[in-house]
């Protein structure tokens, strides 16, 4: 490979040289955090969010209790504008929440910025321009000189179109801070904090991105410091920072960073954003919580905030993302597994002698930073698949070798099945065996068949015609339901074979031509309830597989 190509920051960009206090502090409270998912994360998506799904993300942040949220960028794009106008027109904005919005150092689209704001009581206008001389050099195409005066100008600009606004605030970002020179940030910084009149009742954000990550993260934390000593003003001045990802460790500068002075911190939820993303909020606030620090944002129940962040993003979170990730909580060892469940036992006991709830008793469990249960998980037991093994080894293994997404409760009724396999042989279950255990259990044909059917749709609702065995004599039916599903739960209810559905649960198995489909159904039995499972090449068809399944398992149960 041609590292020789490459510089280190050192060759790049003067590094000031700062007599550090940062390695010495600790972080006691939460920064002020500033989701900027509806404008920089959603910038970088491959389908931006409509208005529908930018409006559940700006609720759920509101909800989890962010203060400052950036909502968009409306002087690019149509679509950015009309959300802003919507949050003006509405009442989804709360007294105690401020929406930043973004634009460029240029008249005509700051003027365009403040035609959206217009009715929104508290806002944040945040003007940005590159500073570093690779952008200044590539991107602008201007000198020094020349990139004064564009600020100066933008400054002005936003001034003139906030008088007579008392609830505008002005941030600036001089972008790509980290690869620009210390002195000429430190000026730009200062000419904008005294023209936007920086004082006591009217503080000025001042906000430093990591724009692309270079270097170490204790390179950031100088930076950071030195303009922390240096800025003219500094009491009056919010200090802000925005670090990207493209090293990998966007959370540890933005930890350093606060140590080194930052107030503010800008990131996504998950870490969503360009190339390797925004720093990830989600971390950064949990690591606080792990260290006894209030984060001051509720994710006791982050699983629904993933769920919110993947619907709107269209993106998932990765299986092993710190805290949230699928597997975080669990436990592939057989040794980590024991320690584990053994950690809990002490857990119990100590609550227990202490007089207090196991969830509040202090958590010093072996290899569980914090106990799943604050943030709404379970620890699930996950080892290779062998008679120690929990449902999310083998659930993992159907879906990585046979793309069934099991549900959680049909997860655990074959792990029971999986469970007598092992003790009854002794031996690991590879994917093969896997996948004839789950068959054996799922997929086998019963008194109950299915020889021919075809659906037709009407204003009544959706007509089965259908030719059911029913121990070997064929009987042909004909009802009309909300549904095929519900038209072939009747006809088998007229042959005594009643099927409960209690969850049902459709699923695409591979992809492309060869695409097939997935139905689980958990119905009653009695006082319990059990599974079927319908794979076909339509979905219709599966859902029908998996009714007659659930006709014939409860029969066999009966």
């Amino acid at each position: 490979m041609p590292h020789q190509r490459y510089r280190d920051v050192f060759d790049r960009v003067p590094v000031p040289a700062v007599e550090r206090t940062w390695p010495a502090n600790r972080i006691t409270e939460a920064p002020l955090w500033v989701p900027v998912d509806l404008r920089d994360g959603n910038q970088a998506l491959p389908e931006p969010m409509d208005p529908a799904r930018k409006r559940r993300f700006f609720e759920m942040l509101v909800r989890i209790g962010y203060k400052e949220i950036e909502v968009g960028y409306p002087s690019a794009s149509q679509t950015d504008f009309d959300f802003v106008r919507m949050l003006a027109n509405s009442d989804l904005v709360p007294d105690d929440v401020t929406v930043s919005v973004f634009t460029p150092a240029r008249r005509d689209l700051i003027e365009r910025t403040f035609e959206a704001i217009e009715g929104l009581d508290r806002v944040i206008v945040h003007m940005y321009t590159a500073t570093a001389p690779v952008w200044r050099d590539v991107v602008l195409r201007t000198g020094r000189d020349e990139l004064r005066e564009m600020i100066r100008t933008g400054v002005q600009d936003v001034l003139r179109c906030a008088e007579g606004r008392d609830g505008v605030r002005f941030e600036f970002s001089p972008e790509v801070f980290n690869q620009t020179e210390p002195e000429f940030a430190l000026e730009v910084c200062d000419s904008v904090t005294e023209l936007w009149q920086a004082g006591p009742g009217r503080p000025v954000i001042v906000n430093l991105p990591a724009t692309v990550e270079v270097a170490t993260p204790n390179v950031y934390a100088d930076q950071i410091e030195h303009m922390h000593r240096n800025l003219a003003r500094r009491e009056h001045v919010i200090l802000s920072v925005h670090p990207h990802n493209d090293r990998g460790t966007g959370v540890a500068c933005a930890e350093l960073a606060v140590l080194a002075g930052a107030q503010r911190v800008e990131g996504c939820l998950f870490g969503n954003g360009e190339r390797t993303g925004n720093v990830d909020l989600v971390t950064l606030a949990l690591n606080l919580h792990a260290q006894g620090v209030d984060p001051m944002i509720d994710f006791s129940d982050v699983d629904s905030v993933r769920e919110t962040v993947e619907h709107c993003n269209r993106i998932g979170v990765h299986e092993r993302h710190p805290y949230v990730g699928e597997y975080v909580h669990t436990a592939f060892s057989g040794t980590h597994q024991d320690a584990i469940r053994k950690g809990f036992r002490q857990h119990a006991e100590s609550a227990a002698r202490a007089g207090v709830p196991v969830e509040q008793a202090r958590w010093e469990v072996p290899y569980l930073p914090i106990d799943p249960k604050d943030i709404g998980r379970d620890y699930e037991a996950v080892i290779r698949v062998n008679s120690q093994s929990g449902k999310g080894g083998i659930a993992h293994v159907m879906q990585t070798e046979h793309q069934l997404d099991l549900p959680r409760g049909l997860q655990r009724d074959f792990s029971r099945v999986v469970q007598r396999h092992t003790d009854e042989t002794g031996t690991e279950v590879d994917a093969a065996t896997l996948w004839e255990l789950f068959a054996a259990e799922y997929l086998v044909p019963g008194a109950v068949g299915l020889k021919e059917w075809s659906i037709g749709h009407g204003p009544d609702g959706d007509r089965l015609r259908a030719t059911l065995e029913v121990d070997g004599e064929p009987v042909a039916h004909q009802v009309t339901a909300d549904g095929a599903v519900s038209a072939l739960v009747r006809m088998l209810a007229q042959h005594g074979r009643d099927v409960e559905i209690v969850n049902l649960v459709q699923q695409s198995v591979g992809a492309g031509d060869r695409a097939r489909a997935a139905t689980y159904l958990e119905h009653r039995v009695g006082a319990s309830t059990r599974w079927a499972v319908g794979i076909d090449d339509s979905v219709i068809a599966a859902s029908l597989a998996a009714v007659l399944g659930a006709a014939n398992s409860a029969t066999a149960g009966s």
